[in-house]
């Protein structure tokens, strides 16, 4: 693999860490597939949200609950959560819902 390929890649891997597309179109397009699982019906999110607990289940639950609730409060207060159009169109409402859906639960059981 030569050099500009190997840091093309290596961008887009990062794009999935930070979720911010920046200007690069390849890079907002990685962020939005790695971010579809937040438009996904109630009951995938809910899985994968049970997904994400258990690996972290060494972390204690107040903590967890605290700094998850962050992350998805961060995502939800963004103009736009995905950088595409077409993710946009595709899921953009049903990630708020999950998201506003998620948090109120960290909330309700007292746990944030």
């Amino acid at each position: 693999m030569n050099d500009a390929l190997a840091e093309t890649v290596a961008k887009l891997v990062m794009a999935t860490k930070s979720h911010e597309a920046a200007a690069d179109s390849d890079a907002g397009l990685i962020a939005d597939v790695d971010l579809s699982i937040l438009g996904q019906g109630e009951k995938r999110f809910a899985e994968c949200e049970r997904q994400i607990r258990e690996e972290y289940a060494w972390v204690p639950q107040s903590i967890f609950a605290s700094k998850r609730g962050e992350i998805l409060q961060r995502f939800l207060a963004r103009e736009r959560i995905f950088a595409t159009a077409w993710f946009r169109n595709k899921y953009e409402s049903q990630a708020r819902r999950n998201l506003a859906a998620s948090i109120r639960k960290l909330i309700d059981a007292g746990l944030q």
